[in-house]
Parts: C-alpha cells; sequence; structure tokens
C-alpha cells in the first residue's frame, strides 16, 4: 500500500475517532479521553494534513476554523420558511389555543403534546447535503436569514457530519435548532473580558446574537456557543412520511441518533393541565437550569396533526410558546445616589429596601443615567420594579405608580459631583454626565485601584480597602506615589492592620510591577476606551509609550482596530501635562515604557526556548504567571498574549479559557507546567 494510501486511511480513522469523542464530550457530556489525549489526536490529524494537504476534508476537524474574515453575510433563503411561534403570558390564552386544536381534530386518536424548554437563544437552521453540513443560517424574516456558515462551523456541539449510527446519516436534511450559552460559559466569558479591561457583554442571549454577527470566525471560535436542536426535516418525500418519524418525539430521537444534542428535559403529554404543570414546574426551577429558558414550548406531537392545523401569518397554528414573567421583585426606592468612575463617569444607583431576587437579595440597582430616570419618571419612595437577567447587575425597569407616596418629587439630576463639589458636564451627544475633576476623591481611589488591578499593574497587596486607607492618611494620590511607598515605610507599619510582613509584601509586589510589559502600564494609566488589548496593538505599532505619547491623532487612528473615538482619547490623553508629569515619575522609579527583546540568560537557553513563541493561559499550579514568563524569557523564548499559527507553545493550566479553544483549533502544542519544569531544569 503506498504511503499516500495509508495516510488516507490513517486521516479517515482520526477523523471518526475525534467526531466520536466531540459526540460524547459535547452531546453526551460523558467524556472518555482527558483533554490532552484528545489533543494529541488532533495534533496528529493535523501533522498528516500538513503532509497530505490533498486529503484535507472539508468537515475534517482541523477545519472548523478556517479562510479570512467574512466581509459580509450573503442572504440564505430558507426551503421552508422558519415560522414564529405565537405567544403568550396568560394561561387563558393556552387552554384557548388547546380548545382551537381539539376543535380542529377533533380530538383524534394519536392526539397529545409534546413539551420543551424555550431556550433564550438565537434560532438556526442547519442544511446538510448527503450527511455533510452545508450551510447554516439565521432565521431573519423568516423567508430569508443570513448565512453564517463560517461560523456555525466553530460551534463544536454541531456535528459536521452526522454520527453514521444513525440509517439517515447520508440523507440530504435540515436541522434547526437554538444557538445559546451556558451561564458558566458566559460567565467565565465575562470574567476574561474585564480582566482584559472590555466591557462585559449585558446578558447571554444579546451576546450569542452579536457573535454570530461577527465577521470574524476565529474571534467566533473563542466564544462559549453551543447549540441545542428540536426540530428535522428531510428532503426525500418517502422518509419524510415514514412512520418512523411521525411524531415530534420520534424526530427528537432522529437526531440525538443523528449526533444532535437535544434537550432532556422534554414531556409528551397527553392533557393541557399537563402542559401547564409542565410549565409553572419550570417557571420556577428554571433557576436550576445551567442555561436561560424564557418559557415553554407546546407542540402537537403528530406531524400529521400538525399539517391538518397548518399555520396562520407567521405562526404555526400546532405550537405555542408559554412565555415566563422576567425575574422581577417589587421593592422600595429610599434613596438615589450618584457614583463616581475612574473616568469621571456618574452613574445614578438605586438604593433598595433589601429584597431577595433568583438567589440573593438585593440592596442597590443601576438607574443607568439621568435620561432613563426621566423617562421612567423614577422618584425616590416609589415602589420599583427590579429585573435580574443573565446574571448582570439588578435594574430598575419601571415604577408601580398606583403605590406612589403624596406629595412625591421628581428627581432631578445634580449639577455638581457628590465627592468633589465640581460642576458636573455632560458632553453633547452623550447620555453620560462626567466630573471632570482629575482631583476628586472618588476618581482617584478608582484610578489607583485599577492601576494595581491584576489586569493591569497586578501589585498583590494593593487592593481597594488598602488604596482607600493610602488615600485617606495622604500617602498616595496618583499612580506615580505608588512607587515613593518605600520611602514611607515607618507611617506604612504604623496604620491599622499593616504588620511587618504585610507591608513587607507589598513593597516586594510594587518592586515586582515594574516587571511589567508596558502594554499592561498603558492599561493601567486608566486612558479611555483603552482596553488591554488596546494597549496591546498600540504598544506594538509604535514600540513604546513615549512613540505614542509623541504620535499625532491621525497616526493613532492609523492602527487597525483601533478608530478615530479611541485615537482621540488617547491623544488628548498625552496632552494633559499633569498626565505627562506622571508619566516621567514612572519612568523615573524604572517602569518600562519601551517595548524591550528579552535577555538569554548565561546558560540557561536551550533549543526547547529559543526562538519560540509561548502563550500561557489559566492557572498554573504551583507557578504565577509572572514566574513562569520569565522562566521562559530568561530561557530564549517570548511570551505573547494572544494566539495564532505562529505561536510555538500554549502553557496551559486550570480553568484554561478561550486561548486554549484557539489553540486546539490552529493545532498549537499545548503543553503543562510539568512540562515546563522539565525543560527548564
Amino acid at each position: 500500500m503506498s504511503k499516500s494510501k495509508t495516510a488516507e486511511a490513517s486521516i479517515a480513522e482520526l477523523v471518526r475517532e475525534i467526531a466520536e469523542h466531540d459526540y460524547r464530550y459535547y452531546v453526551l457530556a460523558d467524556p472518555k479521553v482527558s483533554d490532552r489525549e484528545y489533543d494529541a489526536l488532533l495534533s496528529e490529524l493535523q501533522t498528516l494534513e500538513r503532509e497530505h494537504p490533498e486529503l484535507v476534508r472539508p468537515n475534517s476537524p482541523s477545519q472548523r476554523v478556517a479562510g479570512e474574515a467574512t466581509k459580509l453575510f450573503p442572504p440564505a433563503v430558507h426551503a421552508v420558511p422558519m415560522l414564529s411561534l405565537a405567544n403568550t403570558y396568560n394561561r387563558d390564552e393556552v387552554i384557548e389555543f388547546d380548545t382551537r386544536v381539539q376543535g380542529i381534530l377533533e380530538r383524534a386518536p394519536n392526539f397529545g403534546y409534546m413539551c420543551e424548554l424555550k431556550f433564550d437563544g438565537v434560532a438556526m437552521s442547519l442544511l446538510y447535503v448527503n450527511g455533510t453540513l452545508q450551510r447554516g443560517s439565521t432565521r431573519g424574516d423568516g423567508t430569508t436569514g443570513d448565512d453564517v456558515t463560517p461560523n456555525v462551523r466553530t460551534i463544536r456541539a454541531i456535528p459536521l457530519e452526522p454520527r453514521t449510527a444513525s440509517p439517515y446519516a447520508n440523507e440530504s436534511f435540515e436541522v434547526r435548532g437554538e444557538v445559546f450559552m451556558s451561564l458558566e460559559g458566559f460567565r467565565k466569558m465575562n470574567r476574561e473580558r474585564e480582566e482584559a479591561g472590555e466591557q462585559p457583554f449585558a446578558n447571554p442571549r444579546n451576546s450569542t446574537a452579536g457573535t454570530l454577527k461577527t465577521l470574524d470566525s476565529h474571534e467566533v471560535a473563542k466564544r462559549p456557543l453551543t447549540f441545542v436542536a428540536y426540530h428535522l426535516r428531510f428532503d426525500d418525500p418517502k422518509i419524510e412520511a415514514s412512520e418512523k418519524l411521525d411524531t415530534q418525539a420520534k424526530r427528537i430521537e432522529a437526531l440525538k441518533q443523528l449526533g444532535f444534542p437535544v434537550s432532556k428535559e422534554v414531556r409528551v403529554v397527553n392533557s393541557i393541565e399537563a402542559v401547564m404543570e409542565f410549565a409553572m414546574h419550570w417557571q420556577e426551577a428554571r433557576e436550576s437550569l445551567p442555561f436561560e429558558i424564557d418559557g415553554a414550548v407546546v407542540k402537537v406531537n403528530a406531524l400529521r396533526e400538525q399539517e391538518t392545523l397548518g399555520s396562520v401569518a407567521k405562526s404555526p397554528r400546532w405550537a405555542i410558546a408559554y412565555k415566563f414573567e422576567a425575574k422581577q421583585a417589587h421593592t422600595r426606592l429610599n434613596a438615589i445616589t450618584l457614583q463616581v468612575g475612574r473616568m469621571g463617569t456618574i452613574t445614578p444607583v438605586a438604593e433598595l429596601e433589601p429584597v431577595a431576587l433568583t438567589g440573593i437579595t438585593i440592596r442597590r440597582a443601576t438607574l443607568h443615567n439621568a435620561d432613563e430616570i426621566e423617562r421612567k419618571d423614577i422618584r425616590v419612595g416609589d415602589m420599583v420594579i427590579i429585573e435580574r437577567g443573565g446574571e448582570v447587575i439588578p435594574k430598575v425597569v419601571g415604577v408601580d405608580a398606583t403605590k406612589r407616596p403624596k406629595h412625591s418629587k421628581p428627581f432631578y439630576f445634580p449639577t455638581v459631583c457628590p465627592e468633589c463639589e465640581s460642576t458636573l458636564v455632560r458632553p453633547e451627544g452623550e447620555v453620560n454626565w462626567y466630573c471632570e475633576n482629575p482631583e476628586c476623591p472618588a476618581q482617584i481611589l478608582a484610578r489607583l485601584t485599577h492601576f494595581a488591578s491584576r489586569g493591569a499593574l497586578d501589585i498583590e497587596g494593593l487592593g481597594e480597602q488598602s488604596v482607600q486607607q493610602f488615600v485617606e492618611v495622604g500617602l498616595l494620590s496618583s499612580v506615580a506615589d505608588i512607587y515613593d511607598l518605600h520611602t514611607h515605610s515607618d507611617e506604612l507599619l504604623a496604620l491599622d492592620r499593616m504588620g511587618e510582613k504585610k507591608v513587607s509584601n507589598l513593597l516586594e509586589g510594587i518592586d515586582q510591577s515594574k516587571k511589567q510589559p508596558p502594554a499592561r502600564l498603558l492599561f493601567g494609566l486608566g486612558v479611555r476606551h483603552v482596553g488591554i488589548n488596546v494597549a496591546k496593538l498600540l504598544i506594538k505599532a509604535f514600540g513604546s509609550i513615549d512613540a505614542l505619547r509623541d504620535a499625532t491623532e491621525e497616526a493613532i487612528d492609523a492602527v487597525p482596530s483601533v478608530g478615530p473615538e479611541i485615537a482621540s482619547s488617547v491623544f488628548t490623553f498625552f496632552r494633559i501635562q499633569k498626565n505627562l508629569d506622571i508619566l516621567d515619575r514612572l519612568r523615573k522609579a524604572g517602569l518600562p515604557l519601551h517595548e524591550t527583546e528579552p535577555r538569554v540568560a548565561k546558560n540557561l537557553s536551550n533549543e526547547f526556548f529559543v526562538g519560540k513563541t509561548f502563550v500561557l493561559t489559566g492557572t498554573l499550579p504551583t507557578l504565577t504567571r509572572e514566574e513562569a514568563s520569565a522562566m521562559i524569557e530568561q530561557r530564549g523564548g517570548k511570551v505573547s498574549g494572544s494566539v495564532s499559527k505562529k505561536t510555538s507553545y500554549v502553557l496551559a493550566g486550570e480553568e484554561a479559557g478561550s486561548k486554549l479553544k484557539k489553540a486546539e483549533e490552529l493545532g498549537v502544542a499545548i503543553i503543562s507546567e510539568s512540562d515546563l519544569l522539565r525543560e527548564c531544569s
């Protein structure tokens, strides 16, 4: 047998084996191999495919993220319209639905309802031709949606090819279902965004919708999208009419056989009372689910009866969605206070009578901005309605005007800062008010806390409480003062809860922060609109903070992914003398303002490290990221913040995030802390 034929057989077997492991992991939640074993299989496949590019299959697991970013989404016409379900929040309307169904069907012998959960995600159509995924498209207007196939292919819960165990594996068919994010995945993604200085997403559903419309599928692959299937239709009329597929329940089983994830919480019942029992149960128990739902779906189970009932306008007669009320509570608004952010942004906050909602006690909720307060006519003393969805900060969504106290007065947004009494300003075209006094105590506290945070200079021992204490006694008023604290040891020791060991650790943490790269310093300076990723882009483009300081606004705007708003903010920041003075003090303190090549320590370099690029992700068992980075750089390696095809190794620890997933998709070798220590020994 030729080498080519041997490789072809090996590739086919690896594709089959990896697909089986994907099925067990993403559909059954019952993996049979470790992540490392799975990665080894994928790496072996990618090696063979590189050696034999002519044998690469379009639906190979290695091809889940491939090609350039999409410039637009082509239209996708649905062969059968994707109808929207009629919705109701009213039990009586569900009973009326049942009455209409019974009247048309005259209580057919096989009558029954399939009850399903209504996943709070984005509807998706998947077309398979001869057993191969050809297209993934959104609902759109029901007739025409967006072809988002490159993004759909990154979702590992969606099989690129059905399981061969199904008798329908090689047929042409359409699967419909919901793309969504688990709550755990959503929270983890937001934690990573906040650590990177990026704005967290509001809720899982919105972030799912936004992700599917992202033009770069490599970015989509970083997001924790998953899928649940609930509809199956075959092109072959004989299969479509088969008695083996004549109910919704049988189609769900067929979807499972094909390798699609389906909801475990489905039930076939024979009365509308049982339907409502199902709906009421999940309205109360939805907090126990690892994902968001917003209702229950009721479908006539028999497909022949569905055909008899037909459709009206844009909704089928044979199904209805019973929507759950939002997670809300009513409580008294005792006061409206104003929070001052590190950029001077003024955020109104509702101070509430404590109330339980979704398992926690709510005492405060955001009021967003002055316009929202005026639009909803929210007043102190009102009985307000608060809502908490998608694990975001509670918000006030309305007022029960019938319980408004007599003589209540509209709330007028203050004109002075609550912390420093400076006059507030509202820039044209913006909804927020700002305190523009850089000496505002609240801004100073927030800026110092941000500078020392994990995502910025990562100064151990300098958390919010310590910062506040040092500000109150006059030891800190700017970030540059942090590097003078070593001259105030006696004053630090005299403070409450500041023993010798704590002071020693703090000063050591401050000294260690001088080793952080300039991008972390730029992020720590708190330039408006500059998160850690933008900071890295800017340092990569200009090479140093000094060069960025001297750059024109046009030059900053020319950096890819920056844009005019960020460019204006950066340019303005470096035109303020106080900021320049702080920068000079930081330079004199020894902080790195220039990107420098790592120096190779004598007798430490070896071929495992020299010239190689490493990316770190997750929490290592014994080493900090800084310690691991230092070990790599001392031996001639380079540490990068993002994974690409040029990455040599990804050093992964516990709770590794999107970087690990991208490494898997690109075929980058993944090592553990023990691997690193072995190479360093």
